[in-house]
């Protein structure tokens, strides 16, 4: 908290926001702005609409401590969007849409993260909401849902474009990109990056189409194409159940500008599915290196399962952006925080035989049961219960008095 506490004017939002990022890391089933008050203590539960701060400020301060302690000269940075189900239409950036969470098409708030995923952990470094077209063209919905007058609409992958620019003119280095075909199947997303220097190894439609030195094929035409003594089985790292094992393919691609361009392909030993990657390296890069980006892929799922169960990244209650762009910075500082004591700890002192090693869950209960567990007297839980009951009281009548106009 020391790092973000230059943020801060005064140091009662101080105190508050460090309340606040402890509730985030309790075993509180509901982590919204009201139960974390309670348990933490505070006599209000305004933790992110009053008081003033940058929550961009807070994410560069993310960024560096993540970088700082997780520094990989082999890093990869993983972009991935996910989305939050809500209800109603005045949450910022919500609209029907598809959402992964669900799996189909649902009333939904989607954003995109930029996970920096290096050899000893990963956290998330960056986040940018997307905001729909019905959104931007509407002004006085922006304006209701705090959004500037001058908000434009971007895709997913003009987001993730905009995520990765900032990170590297923060001075911070990567040496990948990976994600899946939403960004692979974007050639702007791919240029930015080629004229950067910056490798790739982003998934592809199996109707993508690469141009190799006998002409244009559709990456599923390709595979077909390869010979039985071309497929190489190699790991993509390790999953919940050990290893994971696939066949993997790789074909040069003929393009006339700079770089090497490769189409890899993965086979699923299992179920014989194919995935096709299209590659892009300042300088060639072997195929075992290749399958290890791809395969870092799978971090950023990781970040979602972790970030949402443990740090309440998917649990604000929050209606306007200034809003969830602090409640997000402060989700991702308090995942941030678990992932980098699991890697300091996992460095110092590696798992004996007969132990699983360190995770973010093993490292939650403890450092929260410990360092910091609020006993409140039975006086402040009646008060905190009166102020519920008054405020679902104003939330009714206010909610009848709206049904009686529309009617």
């Amino acid at each position: 908290m020391g790092r973000i506490a230059g943020r801060f004017k005064r140091v009662e939002p101080r105190r508050r926001v460090r309340r606040l990022v402890l509730g985030l890391l309790s075993d509180l089933p509901r982590k919204n702005c009201w139960t974390i008050a309670e348990w933490a203590g505070e006599s209000t539960q305004h933790l992110l609409g009053r008081p003033k701060w940058d929550a961009d400020a807070v994410r560069d301060d993310v960024r560096r401590y993540v970088v700082e302690h997780l520094h990989d000269d082999q890093v990869v940075l993983v972009v991935d969007e996910t989305g939050d189900v809500k209800k109603g239409t005045d949450t910022v950036g919500v609209q029907r849409q598809y959402t992964g969470t669900a799996g189909r098409i649902e009333n939904a708030q989607v954003a995109v993260y930029l996970v920096y995923a290096g050899r000893g952990g990963h956290a998330a470094v960056d986040r940018e909401l997307y905001v729909p077209r019905s959104c931007t063209t509407d002004p006085d919905r922006c304006r209701a849902a705090g959004l500037g007058e001058e908000t434009v609409f971007a895709t997913k992958p003009e987001l993730a474009a905009r995520m990765v620019a900032r990170f590297l003119n923060a001075d911070h280095q990567a040496a990948w990109v990976a994600g899946d075909e939403a960004y692979g199947g974007n050639p702007k997303l791919r240029t930015a990056l080629e004229q950067r220097g910056t490798g790739y190894v982003l998934a592809v439609a199996c109707s993508h189409e690469a141009t190799t030195g006998a002409g244009k094929f559709r990456a599923d035409t390709l595979a077909k194409k390869v010979p039985k003594r071309a497929w190489q089985k190699l790991s993509a790292g390790t999953g919940a159940k050990g290893q994971r094992f696939y066949d993997w393919a790789v074909i040069d691609l003929d393009y006339p500008a700079p770089g090497n361009r490769q189409l890899l392909i993965r086979h699923s030993r299992s179920t014989g599915e194919l995935a096709h990657y299209h590659c892009y390296s300042p300088t060639p890069a072997p195929m075992t290196e290749l399958v290890r980006i791809a395969g870092s892929r799978w971090r950023v799922e990781e970040f979602f399962q972790t970030g949402k169960g443990l740090a309440g990244l998917d649990e604000h209650q929050v209606r306007r952006y200034a809003s969830w762009s602090r409640w997000v910075a402060l989700a991702i500082l308090a995942h941030a925080f678990l992932a980098i004591v699991r890697a300091n700890e996992q460095a110092r002192h590696p798992a004996p035989d007969g132990l699983t090693p360190l995770t973010c869950n093993e490292i939650q209960y403890p450092f929260i049961t410990l360092v910091f567990q609020p006993v409140h007297t039975a006086a402040y839980r009646l008060r905190w219960s009166t102020w519920r009951r008054h405020h679902q009281a104003r939330s009714q009548t206010s909610h009848y008095q709206r049904q009686a106009t529309q009617a």
